[in-house]
């Protein structure tokens, strides 16, 4: 739409408004704190329910900062004279909040005296302060021009052709406050917010259906199609949720079905829960239990008692083996003793060869005689022999300490 256009229907808005409702009368002067928590009740409310709910507020608590304190659904039940108690309960305790945090105080009447600009900046960081808030602050507590319209207000100029959807959905009006001038702004918004609340609580009130027809025909019809698609809207939306909450159910008893069960039957191995699990169990050789590993984690009687019988036994076997070695060494040496003693019945009787025959010439008989002196050494040197290895062995024997095992 043109910008022509669109000044001429807000004029033609502004001229029937006065035709079909009065001018209110002038707002108190209200510090302007008290002016922004007015404004979080006005929006969308009727002017007396929120000049209502105002006192209410004021009566209830001490200050403001205890409301602030106070949960919204105490503030709910204090504003429930209002049409949506809940929504404006959680707006007023946001501008709150926010103020708060921004000022670290509720007195904002040092603003007055700053550039609008720079208030009107301050204001628009804040959070939770909605447009219709912020532009009630600019027109009543800073003296700018901005006229304040909420959502009741811009189903009236949606219908009317002064806005489109795309600057509905926005919030603003463009070209508004240069169609309507400052001096007409307050009068003009008070107006505007008559009729428009009035279609909000009830979309049959006449005066609100014959103002908008009177802006351009056929207006009530076009209400009626965007109520209609509005709550076309909402069916939609309630039947997508329930949609969306059953295939998350679904989905839900899917993943329980899907689960492994955590009780395992008795006769059958637990199943691998990961692959890297599997193959450090599988590869790894499972260790052989042992002896010596089950008697040090449990040492009983038991356990000790055989323990001493196994070096009982131990005993007895090294004593039968040294017996077995001294008997190998007694029949060694009874060979060598035989052969020591053949030798001395021959030495004896070539000695007595010899003393027979005395003519018999000197050196054989030396020789002889060193045959039996050789023969006596041979004979001394094999019993020494033999001695030394039946004492050998016995002192390998007796050597080898038989040591009682202690249980670890």
């Amino acid at each position: 739409m043109s910008a022509t256009n669109r000044s001429k229907l807000i004029a033609k808005l502004h001229a029937a408004l006065k035709k079909h409702y009065k001018v209110p009368p002038a707002s108190p002067s209200r510090p302007l704190l008290e002016h922004a928590l007015y404004a979080c009740l006005l929006e969308d409310c009727p002017g007396e329910l929120a000049d209502e709910g105002l006192a209410k507020l004021e009566q209830d608590y001490f200050d403001w900062n205890e409301v602030r304190v106070t949960t919204a659904t105490e503030i709910a039940g204090v504003l429930s004279s209002l049409p949506d108690s809940n929504k404006a309960a959680s707006r007023l305790k946001s501008t709150l909040q926010s103020i708060f945090e921004e000022f670290y105080s509720f007195d904002l009447d040092h603003l007055k005296k700053e550039n609008l600009g720079k208030a009107v900046a301050k204001f628009e960081k804040l959070p939770g302060i909605s447009p219709f808030v912020l532009s009630y602050i600019i027109q009543h507590g800073l003296g700018g021009h901005s006229i304040p319209i909420d959502y009741s207000a811009m189903v009236i100029m949606l219908v009317t052709g002064i806005a489109s959807q795309s600057e509905a959905s926005d919030g603003r009006v463009p070209g508004l406050e240069r169609a309507i001038p400052k001096s007409k702004g307050i009068e003009f918004a008070n107006l505007l917010h008559q009729p428009a609340v009035a279609l909000t609580i009830d979309a049959n009130d006449k005066t609100a259906r014959a103002l908008i027809d009177s802006v351009v025909k056929g207006s009530s019809s076009g209400l009626d199609e965007w109520l209609n698609s509005k709550e076309a809207a909402k069916k939609r939306v309630a039947q997508r949720k329930a949609e969306e909450r059953e295939v998350a159910k679904q989905e839900a008893a899917a993943i329980e079905e899907a689960e492994p069960v955590a009780a395992v039957p008795s006769g059958k191995k637990k199943p691998i829960r990961s692959a890297a699990k599997a193959t450090s169990t599988t590869n790894k050789p499972k260790p052989k239990k042992s002896t010596q590993a089950s008697a040090s984690a449990a040492p009983t009687k038991k356990t000790d008692k055989s323990s001493d019988a196994k070096s009982n036994s131990e005993t007895k076997s090294t004593k039968t083996k040294t017996a077995k070695t001294s008997a190998e060494s007694a029949d060694v040496a009874k060979p060598a003793e035989k052969k020591s003693t053949t030798k001395k019945t021959t030495a004896k009787k070539a000695t007595k060869t010899d003393s027979d025959q005395s003519t018999a010439s000197k050196k054989p008989a030396k020789k002889s005689a060193k045959k039996t002196s050789s023969a006596k050494a041979g004979s001394e040197t094999a019993k020494p022999t033999t001695k030394s290895a039946s004492s050998a062995t016995a002192k390998k024997s007796t050597n080898r300490k038989l040591t009682k095992r202690k249980p670890r």
